[in-house]
This record gives C-alpha cells, sequence and structure tokens, in this order.
C-alpha cells in the first residue's frame, strides 16, 4: 500500500512538472487569434505595432530630377493565421528626406503612407508575405523661390521577410514600389508625379 501510495504521488508530481514546463514555453502565447495553430509554434496572430527606417529612391514624371533620401515612421498592423498562413492589413506613415535639385527645379517627398493588405506563410517564426494596397503622399515642387505641392493618392506593392525573435518582439525587412499620381503643377507649367522604391528595416512589438 505504502508502494502505491509513493508511486501515485511520484506520477502526480512528474505530471505537474511537465505542465509547468510546458507553460514555459516561449511560442503560441497568442493563441486566441489563431486557427488550427500547430502546438508551441510561434504565433503571428493578433495586433503588433512597430518603426522601422529605411531609404527610398525614385524618379519624378516630366521631369529629370530623382530624389532620394532617408525615411522613417511608424507602423501597425492586425494578423490572422490558419496553419502556417498569415494573413492581415497593415498602415504606416513615414517622414523622408528625400530630395533632388535638376536646373531650376527641386523636388522633394516629405511624407507618405501606406494602407496594406498582406499574405504570408510562416516558416514558425519565420514568415515570408506579400503586400499591396494604397498608398498617399505629398510631392513638393520648389523653383526660383516658389513652391507647390500635391498631395496624392496611388498604389504600392512589395515583398518582405519577418523574424520572430522573442514571444512579443520580431523584425522585418521590406522592399515596396510606391506610385503617387501625377498632378498638374504651375510652378512647372507640367504633369509631374513621383514613383519610388525603397528597402526598410524595422521591429514590431506584438500583443
Amino acid at each position: 500500500m505504502k508502494r502505491l501510495a509513493s508511486g501515485a504521488a511520484a506520477l502526480i508530481a512528474a505530471t505537474w512538472t511537465a505542465h509547468a514546463r510546458a507553460a514555459d514555453l516561449p511560442y503560441g502565447s497568442r493563441a486566441p487569434y489563431t486557427v488550427n495553430q500547430p502546438l508551441n509554434a510561434y504565433s503571428w496572430a493578433g495586433p503588433y505595432l512597430g518603426a522601422n527606417l529605411g531609404y527610398e529612391w525614385g524618379t519624378v514624371f516630366n521631369n529629370p530630377a530623382k530624389p532620394s533620401g532617408f525615411e522613417g515612421g511608424v507602423q501597425a498592423g492586425y494578423n490572422w493565421q490558419t496553419g502556417s498562413f498569415v494573413f492581415g492589413v497593415e498602415g504606416d506613415i513615414q517622414a523622408t528626406a528625400a530630395d533632388d535639385t535638376f536646373a531650376p527645379w527641386k523636388f522633394s517627398n516629405p511624407w507618405f503612407g501606406t494602407v496594406r493588405g498582406r499574405l504570408g506563410y510562416a516558416f514558425n517564426n519565420i514568415l515570408f508575405y506579400g503586400t499591396a494596397g494604397l498608398a498617399f503622399g505629398e510631392l513638393r515642387a520648389e523653383t526660383f523661390g516658389l513652391s507647390e505641392t500635391h498631395t496624392n493618392a496611388g498604389w504600392t506593392a512589395g515583398v518582405g521577410a519577418e523574424f520572430g525573435l522573442a514571444q512579443n518582439w520580431s523584425a522585418k525587412i521590406e522592399y515596396l514600389y510606391v506610385d503617387l499620381a501625377d498632378s498638374n503643377f504651375v510652378v512647372t507649367g507640367m504633369t509631374n508625379g513621383y514613383r519610388f522604391g525603397l528597402v526598410r528595416a524595422g521591429v514590431n512589438y506584438h500583443f
């Protein structure tokens, strides 16, 4: 009887220890946002907030100017996950130092933003994705002391990879192509628009 009681106590202790260890696993804590998520897999689902820094380069329609420069901003989004497939929506707003001068004309892109859908495939804590959606931003033209700005909406598309670093943190690298629509500029007497590519790196905090 004593041996039976000792064996039962040992079994209960072992079971409790296994449950305690499972609770300490770093992945899968955001399971309420997932569907058919494998146990102990990294969860990409749920809301997130982050910041990024990158570089953009582009061309101005109907002008030889090629604005380029550093950009940085913040992003926020929400992911859903079913198995290894991850889909969601993300928005960002960026401040940029991109500008260029050709002859009497100077063009710059002080800011831009995007609202995009994302679709990707996760290999546990590594996510590869494509993204596309709405872009909006400002193109500024300056010449002979005169300045004119237009805020236009266009489109964007790109690809990226994101890496889960810990339970709530990830890092990403991303390429986007952005096409801001053309506008009639009085100071240039022409229709001008801005198309550019950008590469940026960022970090996200997942709630």
